[in-house]
C-alpha cells in the first residue's frame, strides 16, 4: 500500500516563497507539526462547523498553576489530540514555569505512529 504525504499550510502563517499565497508543509512530520499546533493555540468553539475543535489551553490561565491544573491540561490534550490526530501518540506532557508566575510553558513530547516517517518531536506553547 502506498503511503500518502500529509500537506497543511505551514504554521506559524508566512508567505509563500513558491508563489503560493500561504506557505504549504513539504514533509508529512512538518504538517502533523502544524496540525498539532493548531489544536493547541485554538480555543473551543473557534473554529467554524467544529465547536469541539482545539485544546481550551486558555481556559486554564487563571486557574493554580499546580497539579491539579496540570493534570487537567494532560487530560484535556491527550483527549483532543486522539480525536483529531489519531496518528500521534503524546509521549510526555511537561510543564516549565517562565519567570513571571503569570506565564506558563507546556511542552509537548509525541511519537507519529503511522507510515513510514515514524519519528519523535516536541512542541512548545507559551500561555
Amino acid at each position: 500500500m502506498a503511503e500518502g504525504k500529509y500537506i497543511n499550510i505551514n504554521f506559524p502563517f508566512k508567505d509563500s516563497d513558491k508563489g503560493f499565497y500561504l506557505d504549504i508543509t513539504e514533509t508529512s512530520k512538518e504538517a502533523i507539526r502544524s496540525d498539532l499546533l493548531h489544536i493547541l493555540l485554538t480555543n473551543k468553539g473557534e473554529r467554524l462547523y467544529l465547536p469541539d475543535f482545539g485544546s481550551d489551553l486558555r481556559k486554564f490561565i487563571f486557574e493554580p498553576n499546580d497539579k491539579l491544573t496540570h493534570n487537567d491540561i494532560k487530560d484535556n490534550l491527550n483527549e483532543t489530540i486522539k480525536k483529531y490526530i489519531p496518528n500521534l501518540q503524546i509521549d510526555s506532557v511537561k510543564f516549565e514555569n517562565e519567570d513571571t508566575e503569570e506565564a506558563i510553558k507546556v511542552v509537548v513530547s509525541y511519537t507519529i505512529t503511522e507510515g513510514v516517517f515514524k519519528s519523535q518531536d516536541t512542541v512548545e506553547v507559551t500561555f
